[in-house]
């Protein structure tokens, strides 16, 4: 099927470090909206394209699918902010989401249109929209182009005109103060990115007047802003991997200057909750899981604090939120998440769980400080996202809101989700979730296996309706839990990252080696799917076990680990150090060079590989998989599909809107099932 490949041009350029030397290539695909270089990523969309082409029925009934599957009136779960009920809600013919403001059980009125802000874009994203505390103003931030450097906007929404005031390459964070004119914002390095400076902007003065409110020299560090759920603080977050400080000021006092909450220390990482009776304080210290302490005042350390919640080896403490009666706990025990409820007045404990083998628990949207109700969202691999509302009075809960599956013959009953243990390597035992339609001959099905593994951010086990397309086909779904997550605890992600990365790589193909042996897939019919630092893993893996893997996803995949490493200029990659290590350092250099995917291309036969990224991308820069793949069309033994997909309008994130992001799948989708014969 596959056409003849495009031939990328060869430099030789000779990157000296440490006295090695590597020789690259294609080096010269970094420079950005040069003529070759737009040429080649021209001839590599072109053979994408004619490869589709010939899927064009296939990707037409996928499409078709998703139609059938999810509500063309598609809406989220209701939410309060500042005292009203708010939703997202689609319609036929839109690409975007409409925000609609409830006024009672049967009307609702029409609050912002994303549509009419994306008109004639061919990218769009609405990062953040606030509201000023009397209801009178709507701040919004937006980014045109996929690079993540978002601008500011304000709209009276007594006049629905907008202001003339605009704030340009912000991370996209609105904070309002109490005096409904002053928000904070955060400015971006317009080099590496990196969100590092906090200005104030006062409404209807000129932003070049903002005034500099805190500075991050630290280039380790990134800078985030939120406010307290009492109202009370504007919190300033200064955070790397490993080391974390919070500065607070007086959301009625914008004029104060920021003051520190607990100075950092090299290794401390805490976070806090406000209460009008002093801080709830999330903290790592002497505690990998962490721990929770008290303290009525802005302490002066951690030891003047009080314990609320000791250290347990075997649960990790997730996530806080402090109510005016109720201390909220977001656990996670042997991998499975569970919401721990503090009476603060009788100091009973509650726990909201479910008896499953695998499932997804966390809040939902609460941003009401005095409240008797607590809104949790619960799914799984087989159950649609659900929202719950629970009253922390009487200890109940009902259903709040569920997602629409429209497919007539959906039921959660037709699959079976599971929770397997695979032994890695070292002998660890790594979780493998699983679902598949209940009719399907296991060890004769094809299988995708999917993987992330990195910065300790666990994949979570939730229902995907798109997802119903590959099953219903005879198709197993499968999520690895690799070290690198934080599935079983800080320990978990310790022994993925730095010196340790390989386990990552490892466990995933300990997984899908079990899986095969086990009979829960056919041996020869695996096909692996991750991105970004995902998209790494699937480079790694494929370099390792090239055997194993019948066709690879790569979205956005970070694959040119040492090049990107050693170039401070890039977006990222100071504060990278703290995940991979610093390849300045002799032996943090040899350990990446080992195993970045891109300098590991061998002569050898590789899977069918799909690889996609966005020209805009700040995260993974484009020229990444695009050298990758350029390498690996050089190196190759075989012919299999070799599938580069560059979307010139967008970023890390894909492509924007509802049209877009279902092409996107339903390629991904058309790329496997047709190497499964299933056309």
């Amino acid at each position: 099927m596959e056409a003849k490949n495009p031939i990328a041009l060869k430099l030789k350029k000779e990157l000296v470090h440490l006295n090695h030397t590597r020789i690259d290539e294609y080096f010269w695909m970094n420079e950005r909206d040069s003529e070759e270089v737009l040429k080649y990523i021209s001839e590599e969309n072109n053979h994408t394209e004619n490869y589709f082409k010939e899927l064009t029925p296939l990707k037409d009934t996928l499409l078709n699918e998703f139609e059938n599957t999810i509500p063309v009136d598609d809406e989220s779960s209701p939410f309060i902010l500042n005292n009203q009920l708010f939703q997202m809600r689609n319609s036929k013919g839109k690409d975007y989401a409409t925000i609609v403001k409830i006024l009672d059980d049967k009307s609702s009125e029409v609050f912002f249109d994303l549509n009419e802000r994306a008109t004639d874009k061919d990218y769009y994203n609405l990062a953040d929209w606030t509201i000023s505390n009397e209801n009178s103003i709507l701040a919004i931030s937006e980014d045109y182009i996929g690079r993540r450097q978002y601008s500011i906007y304000f709209k009276n929404l007594e006049t629905n005109e907008y202001f003339t005031d605009s704030i340009e390459n912000t991370d996209g964070s609105i904070i309002w103060s109490n005096d409904n004119k002053t928000v904070y914002y955060i400015k971006k390095d317009p080099e590496t990115l990196r969100e590092f400076q906090v200005f104030k902007h006062v409404l209807g003065s000129d932003s070049s007047l903002d005034e500099l409110v805190f500075e991050e020299n630290d280039e380790r560090f990134y800078v985030a802003i939120s406010k307290s759920i009492t109202n009370k603080y504007i919190e300033i977050h200064c955070e790397s991997s490993t080391t974390s400080e919070t500065l607070l000021i007086d959301a009625d006092s914008p004029k104060d200057k920021p003051v520190v909450f607990l100075k950092r220390q090299t290794g401390h990482l805490y976070s806090i909750d406000h209460h009008e009776t002093g801080f709830f304080i999330t903290t790592n210290k002497e505690a990998k899981n962490n721990k929770i302490v008290f303290s009525k005042d802005i302490p002066t350390s951690l030891e003047t604090c009080k314990d609320i919640l000791k250290h347990k080896d075997e649960t990790l403490i997730e996530n806080t939120l402090g109510l005016k009666n109720h201390l909220i706990i977001e656990e996670r025990t042997n991998g499975l998440q569970k919401i721990k409820i503090v009476d603060l007045n009788s100091l009973s404990e509650k726990y909201i769980e479910f008896k499953e083998e695998t499932y997804y628990l966390g809040l939902s949207v609460n941003e009401t400080y005095n409240t008797e109700f607590l809104y949790f969202t619960y799914n799984s691999l087989t159950t649609p996202s659900s929202v719950f509302k629970y009253n922390l009075t009487e200890e109940t809960s009902e259903l709040f809101f569920q997602k629409k599956i429209l497919k007539s013959n959906f039921s959660p009953s037709n699959y079976k989700s599971e929770r397997i243990w695979v032994t890695a390597n070292d002998g660890q035992k790594v979780a493998v979730s699983l679902i598949y339609n209940k009719g399907i001959e296991l060890a004769k099905a094809p299988l995708l296996l999917y993987g992330y593994g990195s910065y300790g951010i666990t994949i979570p086990d939730v229902f995907n309706p798109y997802r119903l397309s590959l099953l219903d086909r005879g198709f197993v779904y499968a999520i690895a839990h690799i070290r690198g997550e934080k599935y079983l605890g800080e320990e978990w992600y310790e022994k993925g990252k730095f010196l340790h990365k390989k386990n990552t790589f490892t466990d995933f193909i300990n997984a899908a080696e079990y899986l095969g042996m086990k009979g829960y897939c056919a041996k020869d019919k695996i096909y692996a799917q991750g991105g970004s630092a995902g998209g790494l893993l699937m480079g790694a893996v494929t370099n390792m076990a090239p055997y194993l893997w019948k066709g690879i996803i790569a979205q956005v995949p970070f694959v040119d680990v040492v090049t990107t490493m050693l170039d401070e200029s890039i977006p990222l990659t100071v504060g990278e150090y703290e995940e991979w290590g610093n390849p300045n350092e002799e032996e943090y250099y040899w350990y990446m060079l080992n195993y970045s995917p891109y300098d590991n291309v061998k002569k050898m036969d590789y899977p069918a590989m799909y690889i996609t990224t966005g020209y805009h991308d700040s995260q993974v820069q484009y020229w990444e998989p695009l050298k990758w793949v350029a390498k690996i069309r050089d190196f190759r033994t075989n012919q299999a599909p070799l599938l580069f997909d560059c979307n010139l309008s967008a970023g890390h994130g894909g492509g924007s809107g509802r049209t877009i992001e279902r092409i996107e799948k339903a390629k991904e989708y058309a790329f496997i099932l047709n190497l499964e014969g299933i056309n």
